[in-house]
């Protein structure tokens, strides 16, 4: 791994501790939790492929 995967990887994580927080607090529905946890699995899964489609 290369400075130039470690440093997205740092920033990605930074964003994720300030994201979820707040995440988990809106979503205190376990039913309400799972379903927006499947649309952005959804939403993260369709980027990958189409980027891996478009750098490939």
């Amino acid at each position: 791994m290369g400075l130039e995967q470690i440093i997205p990887a740092i920033f990605l994580i930074a964003v994720l501790v300030l994201v979820l927080p707040s995440f988990l607090s809106s979503n205190s529905n376990s039913k309400q939790l799972f379903k927006n946890l499947s649309i952005w699995s959804i939403i993260v899964i369709s980027i990958v492929i189409v980027s891996y489609l478009v750098f490939k």
